[in-house]
């Protein structure tokens, strides 16, 4: 009888392993910023089905969260939106020092300010925002904010902005040398005039469907990012991701579980497969964004020299998250700009 319990027990372990093996993993991740070759190889290792959503800014994931009961195992969201989230109690304490992905993790990276004691994060990818301009329709100089925020003639009417503030905000401030996360009006007055100022060259502010219109020439310049404008470019449009003197915006994305996510192992899980030096080196060459685990150098497809949007040659600052009353003033610049 104890041997026949203890095959039931047995048994019934492995049941449930399998079964979390085979579960569901619902993402949500930036658009198209997961190699789908390793979505497919995860499944195949595993036997778990991935569903696989995009959101296109930082603001929707955490609008999503904020909802309660989104039903996503795993988010991606940018270093500032990772404070955010973890002040706001919406995510998993996964014990991110406890996963072999911690172990591939670069030290530059670990207790940083978005997560000091590496409770709730794993990096997936870093890099920059910037301007991107189409050198079939403008032949000048791309070393200053000043092209994008002031433009000259031949980009009036032709430049392209997103749709929510985050980086487009901290690049006006970089340029005029304003502090990310100021709480002076003053300020922030000095930003909503720049912006005013140029909106009457702006043909688009859209986070949708960039890479079309900055490769087709709908527009001459748009605000973008690193990795996408070289995947772009690659595909054989005639584009430049601008060095502005004044610092490009920067970003880091990481896995994060939110709070009652309901396949939290297998999220562990997967964030481990992905930080392997294999599977980070498919995601590199895939992303086209910077990889913050160790990859393998002799298969990684990015260098200086074929994939200079990667390796600025200008200062970088990174987004922060602002106090409340900072971010009240990012929103009322916006609000008022697009009204």
């Amino acid at each position: 009888m104890k041997k026949t319990l203890l095959l039931g027990a047995v048994l019934s372990v492995a049941m449930i392993t399998q079964a979390q093996a085979e579960g569901t993993l619902n993402i949500y991740a930036w658009s198209d910023s997961i190699a789908p070759e390793l979505i497919e190889k995860f499944q195949a290792e595993t036997g778990a089905t991935v569903n696989v959503d995009g959101f296109n800014s930082n603001e929707d994931a955490l609008t999503k969260l904020q909802a309660g009961s989104s039903g996503y195992d795993i988010v991606t969201p940018s270093q500032h939106f990772v404070k955010i989230m973890v002040d706001e109690g919406l995510l998993e304490d996964i014990g991110a020092t406890d996963l072999a992905a911690y172990g591939q993790l670069d030290d530059r990276w670990k207790g940083q300010w978005w997560d000091p004691e590496n409770k709730y994060s794993i990096p997936l990818a870093y890099g920059t925002a910037g301007y991107t301009v189409n050198r079939d329709l403008y032949k000048g100089p791309v070393d200053s904010w000043s092209v994008y925020f002031e433009p000259p003639a031949e980009l009036q009417g032709k430049i392209a902005s997103l749709s929510y503030p985050d980086e487009v905000v901290g690049a006006a401030q970089l340029y005029l040398g304003i502090p990310f996360c100021t709480e002076d009006k003053a300020e922030m007055k000095k930003v909503y005039d720049l912006l005013m100022a140029q909106k009457p060259y702006v043909a688009a502010y859209t986070s949708d469907n960039i890479e079309n219109r900055i490769g087709s020439g709908e527009v001459a310049a748009h605000f973008w990012w690193d990795g996408n404008t070289l995947r772009t470019r690659n595909s054989g449009a005639n584009i430049e991701y601008a060095m502005p003197k004044e610092g490009l915006v920067g970003w880091l994305d990481s896995f994060v579980v939110p709070k009652g996510a309901e396949n939290v192992d297998l999220a562990k899980q997967f964030i481990d497969f992905m930080s392997t030096v294999e599977n980070a080196t498919i995601q590199y060459n895939y992303y086209a964004h910077s990889s913050p685990v160790e990859i393998d150098v002799s298969k990684a497809a990015y260098t200086p020299e074929n994939a200079p949007e990667l390796f600025p040659t200008v200062p970088v600052e990174f987004s922060k998250a602002c106090s409340p009353a900072a971010q009240d003033l990012v929103t009322k610049v916006w609000t008022d700009l697009l009204q």
